[in-house]
């Protein structure tokens, strides 16, 4: 079957000696040409297993000229082998041969599509780390050359992404050669190869002398800052953070700083909102005179640009800019040069621009400090929350704890309420979904008297919400809201509420019951659960649709290791019984899966209350051995009954010690511990072991 590889590769030798157990690799070989994409595409993935089997000389003479040959092909192939070869150089000898690995990746780095050209360039990076110095110039930067010079701007693209990888350990006559290719891709006539050269400059600029970035790279930045293309001006912005870090100040305000101007005052929005996006790493790359003398007066410029998108994205910066700023003077700068625009912000028209700013203001708090937030920040938070767009208002709610910290909620409570109700019933169920997550948050800022007279309405009508991931997420909110509040909260607000809607006529309200119930009844405990809420789960079990019936018994599965062991055997395990009779096929599937745990439930219980007299004071209360006494049972079946309770390492002692009974004193295994899921578990794991020996 592998004699069809192909001619002149001997491929199909993998198979044709007779040996069965290569026979697998010759299926995979031949795979490598057949018209089916996805064996191709499979056969691929598969290479370092083909490599392994043909060995490093067959790989590096027959494989890979076989892959060079058979470049052309569908792109999802193409992408699959420019990540397989990567990471091939431990397969065709280690890095000695490494630069057998190119001329496939050379090839793949010239094809049209773009994913797979930045696969092959991405792996080219890596081998390039694997060439010895020697090496490196002999095959890795020829290659480099080839593609800055080829025909198509295919190959020119690519190699925008390897010089930066071969000049550190370039000699400095190639050095020269190599600076001088990239020099001429900045200067290229095809705009996409502009762009990939401008998209490298800083990286490029990094591994470079400081004279070069001075002579050479500085210069190529202020060309391509110049581009006719909007698309290459954006990413000579996007480079100048990497050639600002490199630079003293007075080099950054002579060499960079023109042309950064320039940008933020662009023709083209987006090479502006390049600049908006980048400002808080070229605050960071230009420092604080700088910034205090050019970007404020940039920023205030770009906050009230006349495309939103510039706005918003200098707004998502408002924060960062503010904690930039040296220490000494901050307050006084943000007060006078940009809170002001602040203020015109947060009546922007836009919604995106207003939503972008609520994101980051509360954040203004904490660093302006309790009497500035309340005399200038609490007025916009205020009226933000009475915005009309709902991701405003949600945006503040959401980062409250940034003012809580301050100045308290407090403050805010009046104008608050409302908006969360807003929320609350918005039409957008996604809306309505984020506030609920807020709400233990809010809950616990706010204090139980204000929610349970605000709020607590709210927190039920989402219950019964026509959308499940709402119901679904109330019910949580309920079970945070009883870890925060306490049980006896639960008990007399919350739980009483539930249980009313198991008489609900709509059969989801119903199932809602039960799902707060699950949440609820590990939070309550057990006497709230046993008292009030499996009285409900029990009646609802004769509920006429098989949704909710088949909802009890698994209920009655999760609440079953919190009740006691007269619930579970004289209430739980009937009504279980009877579901398992059921005549739908669901309700009695997860009757018998309840049974099956409630039993184990069981003999637990009961065999840790036959244990707990054996206790003995000042004895680990976990796990401990104590000395058989006189005329106590020693039998198999008591110690398998031990052992049923103990962690694994203490059923391999007990199961050593009955083998060897007679050999010395019998010792009985005790547990005492009181986590009954924890206990579940344990009975699980050793009965699973028991029934395997």
């Amino acid at each position: 079957m592998a004699g069809t590889a192909g001619p002149g590769t001997g491929l199909g030798a993998a198979g044709g000696d007779g040996d069965d157990s290569l026979y697998p690799i010759a299926v995979l070989i031949d795979e490598l040409r057949n018209e089916d994409v996805q064996l191709r595409l499979n056969s691929i993935k598969k290479l370092s297993t083909i490599a392994l089997a043909l060995g490093v000389e067959r790989t590096r003479t027959e494989l890979l000229p076989f892959l060079t040959d058979t470049i052309y092909d569908e792109d999802e192939v193409l992408l699959a082998l420019a990540e397989q070869l990567g990471n091939f150089t431990g397969l065709v000898g280690g890095p000695d041969f490494a630069h057998c690995l190119l001329p496939p990746l050379e090839s793949l780095a010239t094809v049209e599509e773009t994913v797979v050209r930045d696969k092959a360039v991405e792996s080219l990076r890596q081998i390039s780390q694997e060439h010895t110095p020697l090496a490196l110039e002999a095959h890795f930067v020829p290659l480099v050359k080839r593609l800055a010079s080829g025909d198509w701007f295919t190959s020119r693209t690519s190699a925008c992404g390897l010089f930066s990888v071969c000049y550190p350990r370039a000699s400095h006559a190639i050095k020269a050669e190599i600076r001088q290719h990239f020099r001429s891709l900045c200067s290229d006539d095809t705009p996409m190869v502009r762009r990939a050269a401008a998209s490298k400059l800083g990286e490029f600029a990094k591994v470079l002398e400081l004279d070069s970035v001075k002579s050479e790279i500085v210069p190529l930045f202020t060309t391509l800052a110049s581009d006719e293309q909007d698309s290459v001006r954006l990413l000579a912005v996007e480079a100048c953070v990497s050639i600002a870090q490199l630079l003293s100040q007075d080099d950054l305000e002579s060499m960079v700083m023109p042309t950064l101007r320039q940008a933020a005052e662009d023709k083209s929005w987006r090479v502006r909102y390049m600049v908006a996006d980048k400002f808080s790493e070229l605050q960071r790359a230009v420092g604080p005179n700088i910034t205090l003398h050019d970007l404020i007066p940039a920023f205030q410029n770009l906050v009230k640009d006349c495309e939103a998108e510039v706005r918003a994205a200098a707004a998502h910066k408002v924060k960062e800019l503010c904690e930039n700023l040296p220490i000494e003077g901050r307050e006084t700068i943000i007060m006078n040069q940009i809170l002001p625009y602040i203020k015109e912000l947060v009546s922007d028209t836009n919604q995106h621009v207003k939503s972008a700013l609520a994101s980051v203001i509360m954040g203004l708090s904490t660093i302006l400090g309790k009497e500035n937030t309340i005399e200038h920040l609490l007025p916009l938070f205020l009226a933000q929350l009475k915005d009309e767009c709902p991701e405003v208002r949600l945006n503040i709610i959401s980062n409250l704890d940034c003012v809580n910290e301050v100045i308290g909620i407090r403050q805010l409570s009046q104008s608050l309420l409302p908006a969360i109700v807003e929320l609350a019933e918005d039409a957008k169920w996604r809306v309505r979904l984020a506030i609920i997550e807020y709400m233990p948050l809010l809950a616990g800022q706010l204090g139980v008297e204000f929610f349970d007279e605000k709020l607590n309405s709210l927190c039920m009508a989402w219950l019964v919400d026509h959308v499940y991931a709402i119901r679904e997420a109330a019910t949580n909110n309920l079970m945070k809201l009883v870890q925060k509040f306490g049980t006896e909260w639960a008990q007399n607000t919350i739980v009483p509420k539930v249980l009313v809607m198991a008489n609900d006529p709509n059969y989801l309200h119903r199932m809602t019951t039960l799902f707060c119930i699950n949440a609820l009844s590990e939070a309550c405990g057990q006497e709230i659960t046993t008292k009030q809420m499996l009285p409900i789960v029990l009646k609802m079990a004769g509920d006429q649709v098989a949704n909710v019936r088949f909802n009890v018994a698994k209920s009655l599965q999760k609440i079953g290791p919190i009740l006691d062991t007269d619930a579970l055997q004289g209430e739980v395990k009937p009504v279980l019984q009877k579901l398992g009779q059921d005549e739908d096929m669901d309700v009695k599937y997860f009757a018998q899966e309840a049974i099956s745990v409630v039993q184990r439930l069981m003999k637990l219980k009961y065999a840790v209350k036959d244990k707990e007299e054996l206790s003995t004071p000042g004895a680990d209360k976990n796990c401990f051995l104590r000395p058989r006494g006189p005329g106590e049972d020693t039998r198999k079946a008591q110690r398998d009954r031990a052992a049923r309770l103990a962690p694994k390492k203490a059923v391999a002692a007990a199961r050593c010690r009955g083998v060897h009974a007679a050999k010395g004193p019998a010792y009985q295994l005790c547990v005492d511990t009181r986590n009954t899921r924890a206990q579940l578990e344990i009975a699980e794991l050793v009965h699973f072991s028991q029934s395997r020996d």
